[in-house]
């Protein structure tokens, strides 16, 4: 298979792509933020989009007030259903005091032909009495459901991490959760600490400060994909529509903690909350999980997923979920497994490791990676891999997840160009040509 290779970009900045739906629904637009450095969100003031036709660029949102404490936006998304881009923003009244930090941002919306007018997805509420439906910290890392109706996110919770410096036995511990339509309303505190938000937000997993070793508890989710465009077949035949893989720590019996690919499946409303935990959570407790969710790990491994940080991802039908971890070798590869548990199997046998995030297409034939400084794709059914760029060198190999266009035709990944002061991250957009 060929693919031909276009940059996309040229500007003397950073171009960051997500690691997921980067694409416009019609696979005209390409969005991304200004970052030249993935860590830097806070420091980053623009979100912008390119036509992957023309090379035209167009601003769609900057912050106000920017700074290098904030308040910060990227890691920017395409629904699958609407013009419209989501992506983190610092909350708003950032400076050196209280700077963009992983409790301090929120999810906001753009509908591209109105840019610069932002929606706030998903409820702040940081001052008691907290408000059902909204968080008290910061949502990160967001992806929609196929259908776009229902988004997911990690977060971390501000009133613990504050608790947490008078109280030891408490810590803010990362988690995941989800947004469903539904707007919610919050007391402003005249501060921009605060904010109303269109969708009314949960956390869905469950997470402990001290997992008893051997047990299936865990002390963090994180990194979690939708599982199918519809969901997946359980073993009785019956369908389970939405539900989220992620990847949660463990303790094992030598009290080492090890990574491990969770499921929680989702009731079909959200928003009631299970006996004794309030979904907004108290002055000390996080936000509760709501009745009906049902979190269950699904690999038990001796050494874990390993590798790069990466977001596990599944194929449409739902039936695989794909994740990184070692070979017998050492060798970082790609790993698959049912949402129901099982056997794991080998997707990949290179002599080098993977050396990032990867991506499967909407046919749920090819999952496309970074490996021996190139982009890769591999046939799921045969294991079989194509080499789809030449080789870079180390200082301008492939960054990032490589991005399929929703018709599966087209990649856009992220590499660097140029040398020292001038070297800036670009976009790449790779056409199948055969």
């Amino acid at each position: 298979m060929k693919f031909e290779e276009t940059q996309l970009t040229t500007a003397p900045k950073g171009h960051t792509v997500h690691h997921t739906q980067v694409f416009s629904k019609d696979g005209r637009w390409v969005v991304y933020d200004t970052r030249n450095d993935d860590t830097q969100i806070g420091r980053t003031g623009s979100i912008e989009l390119v036509n992957v036709h023309t090379g035209e660029v167009r601003v769609v949102y900057r912050t106000a007030n920017q700074t290098l404490h904030g308040p910060g936006v990227g890691a920017a998304t395409f629904s699958p259903v609407q013009d419209r881009v989501l992506f983190i923003h610092g909350i708003r009244n950032a400076d050196a005091s209280r700077p963009y930090s992983m409790t301090r941002r929120t999810g906001v919306a753009i509908n591209i032909d109105h840019p610069g007018e932002p929606i706030f997805m998903d409820a702040r509420d940081v001052v008691p009495p907290f408000t059902k439906g909204a968080l008290r910290g910061g949502t990160h890392s967001h992806s929609w459901s196929r259908d776009g109706q229902w988004i997911s996110f990690t977060y971390n919770d501000y009133v613990m991490e504050q608790l947490a410096k008078s109280d030891t036995t408490v810590q803010d511990l990362r988690t995941v959760g989800i947004m469903v339509p539904g707007k919610v309303e919050v007391a402003q505190d005249g501060q921009l600490e605060n904010n109303d938000g269109e969708y009314f937000s949960v956390i869905i997993t469950d997470v402990t400060e001290h997992p008893r070793p051997g047990s299936d508890e865990i002390d963090k989710a994180f990194d979690e994909c939708w599982i199918g465009e519809k969901g997946y077949q359980k073993p009785d035949g019956s369908w389970q529509d939405k539900a989220i893989a992620f990847q949660g720590n463990v303790r094992n019996e030598r009290e080492e903690t090890v990574t491990e690919v969770f499921v929680v499946d989702l009731p079909a409303d959200p928003t009631v909350a299970g006996d004794g935990q309030p979904l907004e959570g108290t002055a000390v407790s996080r936000p509760g999980v709501p009745l009906g969710a049902t979190q269950r790990r699904i690999t038990y491994t001796a050494n874990g997923v390993k590798g790069p940080r990466h977001w596990l991802r599944t194929t449409p039908d739902g039936s695989l979920v794909c994740f990184l971890a070692e070979d017998e070798r050492g060798i970082i590869q790609l790993f698959g497994v049912s949402p129901n548990g099982g056997a794991i199997r080998q997707l990949t046998d290179h002599d080098f490791p993977i050396q990032g995030p990867f991506n499967i297409d909407p046919t749920g034939q090819w999952i496309a990676y970074p490996a021996d400084n190139s982009v890769f794709i591999a046939v799921l059914a045969t294991g079989d891999t194509y080499r789809i760029t030449d080789r870079f060198g180390d200082d301008n190999r492939p960054v990032g997840a490589p991005n399929w266009s929703p018709d599966g035709k087209a990649i856009a990944y992220n590499r660097y160009v140029g040398e020292g002061e001038n070297r800036f991250l670009q976009v790449f957009l790779l056409v199948r040509v055969e």
